[in-house]
Formats: structure tokens, sequence, C-alpha cells
């Protein structure tokens, strides 16, 4: 009996630290692409900002309050 419930928790160790293992890669796969998310929308708010000035603003509009404030 006590061999069987080894066997039972090595299989549960097994499959738990398979479980982990997929996890974590998970988690690094989407930090890698919240990081690139990150560089893109970095880049597009720049982008816009240097367009905006471009168009004859002084201030960026993204820097700007709402007139309603």
């Amino acid at each position: 009996m006590q061999a069987m419930a080894q066997t039972d928790l090595e299989e549960q160790i097994a499959h738990l630290t398979r479980s982990v293992d997929e996890l974590s890669d998970i988690v690094a796969q989407q930090a890698t692409e919240l990081a690139l998310a990150q560089k893109r929308i970095a880049m597009l708010m720049e982008r816009e900002a240097s367009r905006e000035f471009e168009g004859g603003g002084s201030v960026p509009l993204a820097d700007q309050k709402p007139p309603h404030w």
C-alpha cells in the first residue's frame, strides 16, 4: 500500500512539474509580447506627438488637457 501511495505521489509531482514548466514558458512568452507592445505604443506616441507638433501646434495635443477641464 505504501509503494502505491509513493507511486501516486511521484506521478502527481511529475504532472505538477510539467504544469509549472508550461506555465513558466507561457509567462515568459507573455512578458516578451508585453515588452514589444509597450515599445510599439511608445513609438506610436512619439510619432503622433511629432506629427502634432509639425502640424503647427506648439504643444502636442496628447500633452494638453481637454477644454472642459
